[in-house]
């Protein structure tokens, strides 16, 4: 086969695989060696998806619901998503204003891939999820990192944003609460935000909101468009069922927003992958329409996990974790680690190789902080029950305290 055939796409060439799934990749590879890993990397709900969901779908497979649906979803499923933007986020808008999608990340997808063109920016700040860089590279556009450090809670401030900005910005990504630290923006640091996009009317903004039901010490959650209404026209709120109703691998996401994008992004989606699942709309229809007790329980034996994570962690040699006050995850500095060597020999120059002498040596999973876009931090996901949370500390601290 020439090298000529194999060429790829040069977007795609350039790309980053994920690092969550390489990690989760080694992972299954120490597995198949007998190895008993911990793995505290993906970010996932260990819950099952709530019973009534599921009933829902299986009624749905028997009620035959197996055929194609309309590339924006099914109205009653767009009718719930609406329902629950205005009735969780003060959001004015109808079905005619959603989109249902194959999961979160599609939705983000196609509102970049139907936006941006060459020599477009998109703000991210770091840490960031990884996959932002990448889809944004992947379409066409350029990122412009914005670095967060933990002096302002790893989150953007007014003042970076607006120096951020230039004419070729095309739009701000903002996560709340955030993968990976956990972070929250309050309405008063949103409405600081808002003030500078107001004076920047080019610049659009996509609301991550997927883990907004996890956040913890009763605190709550606000989104752009909801605190400054007249961003409204020009902020896609997305969200999904997968972190919290557990339900990952159903892939359902949803969005609101200005129509003439959603219209855009669904021209996109018809050429692509069509209309998300039938069963999972229907499962989703159900988890938006259902009883809500399982959100409170699971955000309930999060803030537990959390507290108990950090608690540990911040006893460990060499780490040290603010609380996040929010999702599934703890962002801990490893600074006190770098520049030291593992009882098993390996340099310790970067969080990659504390993370990769984690899993090798001490059979806990987690994943580098620079991976996210800040160093030196290992971003740790405490979706697992309190036994495995506490062995994996264990494993981690007795690693920590063997460094030479």
């Amino acid at each position: 086969m020439t090298a000529d055939i194999q060429r790829l796409n040069q977007r795609l060439a350039s790309a980053l695989p994920s690092a969550t799934y390489r990690i989760i990749d080694r992972v299954a590879e120490r597995r198949t060696q007998g190895a008993k890993i911990i793995s505290l990397c993906a970010g996932e709900p260990d819950f099952d998806t709530p019973g009534h969901v599921r009933e829902a779908a299986i009624e749905a497979i028997e009620n035959g619901h197996t055929r194609y649906t309309q590339v924006a979803g099914v109205r009653s499923l767009r009718e719930a998503v609406a329902a629950k933007f205005r009735r969780e986020n003060g959001l004015d808008v109808t079905w005619q204003d959603t989109l249902v999608c194959n999961g979160g990340k599609q939705v983000i997808y196609n509102a970049l891939a139907a936006t941006l063109n060459e020599g477009d920016e998109v703000i991210v700040p770091a840490p960031y999820w990884v996959s932002y860089p990448e889809m944004v590279q992947l379409c066409g556009g350029e990122t412009r990192i914005v670095t967060c450090e933990a002096d302002t809670g790893f989150k953007l401030t007014p003042a970076a944003l607006t120096a951020a900005i230039t004419p070729q910005t095309r739009w701000l990504i903002l996560n709340s609460p955030s993968n990976p630290t956990g972070a929250v923006y309050s309405q008063d640091e949103l409405l600081a935000l808002a003030q500078v996009l107001l004076a920047h009317p080019h610049v659009l903004v996509l609301a991550d909101d997927i883990y907004e039901h996890l956040i913890f010490d009763d605190q709550t959650f606000h989104t752009l468009a909801q605190v400054e209404p007249r961003l409204a026209t020009r902020t896609l709120t997305m969200n999904g069922v997968s972190k919290a109703y557990a339900m990952t691998g159903w892939r359902i996401g949803f969005a609101t927003g200005p129509r003439w994008l959603l219209e855009a992004m669904e021209k996109l989606q018809g050429q692509q992958t069509s209309g998300a699942s039938s069963i999972s709309q229907q499962a989703a229809l159900a988890a938006l329409e259902g009883p809500k007790d399982f959100i409170r329980e699971s955000r309930a034996a999060f803030q537990g996990r959390r507290d108990l994570m950090v608690e540990l962690l911040n006893a460990t040699p060499g780490l040290e974790c603010v609380s996040p006050a929010g999702a599934f995850y703890a962002f801990a500095s490893c600074a006190g680690l770098i520049g030291r060597t593992s009882a098993g020999g390996r340099a310790l120059l970067t969080d990659e190789d504390v993370a990769h002498a984690l899993l090798d040596e001490a059979n806990v999973a987690v994943v580098h902080g620079s991976a996210f876009g800040l160093g030196p931090y290992i971003r740790i996901a405490y979706a697992l029950d309190d036994a495995s949370l506490r062995k994996a500390c264990e494993a981690i601290s007795t690693f920590c305290s063997a460094l030479r």
